[in-house]
This record gives structure tokens, C-alpha cells and sequence, in this order.
């Protein structure tokens, strides 16, 4: 077939009709020429048995030797098994999309279908399951250490070896809890994405396996109870800012988790109830602390120093922050008590086996240490359970506390409420 037919002259020469008309270059390459005197460069091709139309631009702005070479081009794809048609529309679709994504980050939001995308979908699905304080903690423990490297990325080019490289300095800190809740968690946003359509593939499962398996370390704890009077004597001789000094002797009496008690709101101590009534994250339901008279005391002679603030024990640096979550950590390690003998977390563990070897109702224990079922009916239920009988008990032990303290002889007793 004949191609490159007419000189240039012969288009520009061409005047409007009474109708539409086309002129041939060969090779199906016209110019249309409107009654209204448009001159548009056309290409006529026959794609899947299908005749098509690819406009090339209007005439003179588009040359015939511009026209010629775009004819050209369209027919190369045509020899390949690509429709021109259908190139030039995935690469309208590639520019509106690169605008939308620009006005996108212009405006803070990530770009669309990027692992970035799919996370925020991915939260927002579940928020409704998930306690607010661990939405923020998934949310800044993605930002953190997923976004710098894949939150740009598309969901569907994201590979195995992308979610290994986020995984790894965490796996050569051993971190490795942290890793396993990372890793978990993108693979929760490649099922989403899954079952969404965005990709086919979840690759974060096939990394699980090069993560090591953490091994479960057992928090330290004094349970002798010479070794706990001598320890609650080191308290109360320590020399820490008031705040501090308060933190660290209310911990034994209430035997709650370090970072309840650091969190400790105002608003949550009902001083007529003699109860601290604490939101419990880690289980998911509200907790009710009966308070003895030696940790109300503690709260009567803290309260005109922090009283009029949100939280009981602030941090001293009076940024409206609570107290540091290593404070009383490294309270224990000034009086010569590290990590391997006790621990913040270790009151718990001290109250939890003198408590069950005086004889104290296991259930009660259980309770008050607030190791509440996950079923919030039940967790309702639980939230009041046994509760008399855990203030004969949170009394009881601090008088315990008080005796070992002043060095009493040791007697093993048992509750007899």
C-alpha cells in the first residue's frame, strides 16, 4: 500500500466543501477537512478485526512530517499487538493520575493506592474494633517505620524484600516483638488490599519465617519477704524529686502496671470511694483499684503539688506529659536493684505470689491485677467481681508492706475474710 501520497502543498491548499471531506497520505493516514475549514490529521486502522480512528492533532500546528512520524509510530505498536488507542488512553490515565497525586501531597494525603493509601483505608476499616490508644500506636508504629521507605510505594510493586529491609534493623536491635507486630500488621494491610482488589499478593508472609522467634523473658521480681522489706525500706530512703518518690511508693500498694501507674489520672481517683478507677488498655475494659489509707495518704500529700494538673505523677520537665515510662526503672537501679533482680513490673509479681501463699482467693488476685477476659460482657461483669473482698485484701497488703518495712518477723498467715 502506497504511502506518503501527497506533498505538503496539496493539505495546505485543501479548502472547506459543503461537506466533510478527507484527504489519503497512504497507509490509512488522511487529513480531515471540516466544512467549517478544521484541518485534523487522522489515522484509519484495523485492530481485533475492528476499524478505529486515532486523532493525531489538528493541521498546520501538527506537520505533515510530525503526522507521518506519528502515523509511524502508531503502526509499530499495530505490528506489536498494542492498540495505539488504548496506549494513549492508559497514558491519559498515568497524567491525571500523576495531577490528582500532586494536588494529593500538596494537600498531606498519600498518593493514591500507594502502601500509604491502603494503610489509612486499612485503619480506618478496622477503628471500630480497635481500641483508640492502640489505633495510635499501630498508626505511629507504621509511620515510623514503614512509610519512609514503602509509603510511596504502589501497593502491588511492593515486594518480600522491601518489608524485609524495614524488618532488619529491628531484627539486629533485637526488637523482635516489634518486628513481629510490624510485620502482622502490613500483612493485615495486604489482606485488605487482597480482598479489595489493589493487588493479588500478600508479601509480608512469606518474611515471618526470617524473623527469629522471641523468647519469652520472664520480668524480675523480689518475692522474699525479708529481701521486700529491706527493698520498700530502700524506697522510702530514696532521694528522687517528690513526684518520683511518690510514684515509687504508691507502685507496691496498688500493684498495677508500670504504665497505669505513670498515666495515673486525677480524674480517675474518687477519694470518697477510696478507688482509682483506670481504663486498662492491654485488656480492653475499665478497672476498679480499691485504694488503702497508706496510698491515699501518698495521693492526699502529692495533691497540692500536682492536683490542679491532668495527670498524678507529671513529668518534671511541666510539658503536660506523664512521667517517663523508664522513671521508676531507673529509680530501682539508683538504690542497686538492676534488671535481672527487680523490676517495675516485678511489684506485680511480688504481690501476685506472697497474695496466693497467704491464701487470698486466686480469683480476687486475678482481678485486681486486672488480667480481665477479652469478652466485654464478661469484662463488665468481671470489672466489679470479688470486689469487697479485694478491698480486705488491698488493705491487708499494704499493712503487710507496712510490717515488713518496719521489719516485723516474717509469719506466713492467711486471710481469714
Amino acid at each position: 500500500m502506497a504511502k506518503n501520497i501527497n506533498k505538503d502543498v496539496v493539505y495546505k491548499a485543501a479548502k472547506s466543501k459543503e461537506k466533510d471531506y478527507m484527504l489519503n497520505d497512504g497507509e490509512g493516514l488522511y487529513l480531515f477537512v471540516g466544512k467549517n475549514g478544521a484541518k485534523l490529521w487522522r489515522l484509519i486502522y484495523t485492530f481485533d478485526r475492528k476499524q478505529k480512528k486515532l486523532a493525531l492533532g489538528g493541521y498546520p500546528g501538527i506537520t505533515l512530517e510530525a503526522a507521518r512520524s506519528k502515523a509511524e509510530e502508531a503502526r509499530g505498536n499495530i505490528a506489536k499487538g498494542n492498540d495505539p488507542s488504548e496506549i494513549r488512553s492508559e497514558k491519559k490515565k498515568a497524567r491525571q493520575l500523576l495531577a490528582s497525586n500532586n494536588e494529593r501531597v500538596a494537600d498531606g494525603l498519600p498518593i493514591l493506592n500507594s502502601f500509604a493509601d491502603l494503610t489509612g483505608q486499612w485503619l480506618e476499616s478496622i477503628a471500630h474494633l480497635t481500641a483508640a490508644t492502640t489505633q495510635i500506636k499501630k498508626t505511629s508504629r507504621l509511620e515510623r517505620l514503614a512509610f519512609p521507605l514503602l509509603g510511596d510505594m504502589a501497593i502491588d510493586q511492593v515486594k518480600s524484600s522491601d518489608i524485609l529491609s524495614i524488618l532488619k534493623p529491628l531484627i539486629d536491635k533485637k526488637q523482635l516483638e516489634t518486628a513481629h507486630r510490624l510485620r502482622g500488621e502490613i500483612s493485615s494491610i495486604f489482606a485488605y488490599a487482597i480482598v479489595h482488589n489493589f493487588t493479588d499478593y500478600d508479601p509480608a508472609q512469606p518474611v515471618a519465617k526470617q524473623i527469629p522467634a522471641q523468647k519469652v523473658k520472664h520480668r524480675a521480681a523480689i518475692i522474699d519477704p525479708i529481701q521486700v522489706g529491706q527493698l520498700l525500706r530502700d524506697i522510702s530512703n530514696y532521694n528522687g524529686t517528690f513526684v518520683v518518690q511518690c510514684a515509687f511508693r504508691f507502685s507496691p500498694l496498688v500493684f498495677q502496671r508500670p504504665g497505669e501507674i505513670r498515666q495515673l489520672l486525677w480524674s480517675d481517683i474518687d477519694l470518697e470511694a477510696c478507688e482509682w478507677r483506670p481504663y486498662i488498655s492491654k485488656t480492653d475494659f475499665h478497672h476498679i483499684v480499691p485504694l488503702s489509707t497508706q496510698a491515699l495518704a501518698i495521693l492526699a500529700a502529692i495533691k497540692p503539688l500536682t492536683g490542679a494538673g491532668q495527670y498524678v505523677f507529671p513529668s518534671s520537665r511541666g510539658d503536660g506529659r506523664p512521667m517517663s515510662d523508664g522513671t521508676i526503672r531507673t529509680a530501682l537501679k539508683s538504690l542497686g536493684y538492676d534488671s535481672e533482680v527487680m523490676t517495675a513490673h516485678g511489684f506485680r509479681t511480688t504481690a501476685s505470689t506472697l497474695l496466693n501463699e497467704q491464701g487470698w482467693s486466686p480469683d480476687a488476685i486475678e482481678r485486681q491485677l486486672a488480667h480481665a477476659p477479652r469478652d466485654h460482657v464478661r469484662a463488665a461483669y468481671n470489672r466489679a467481681q470479688y470486689l469487697e473482698e479485694r478491698r480486705r485484701m488491698m488493705q491487708s497488703w499494704s499493712d503487710y508492706l507496712d510490717s515488713l518495712k518496719n521489719g516485723a518477723q516474717v509469719i506466713p498467715f492467711k486471710n481469714i475474710g
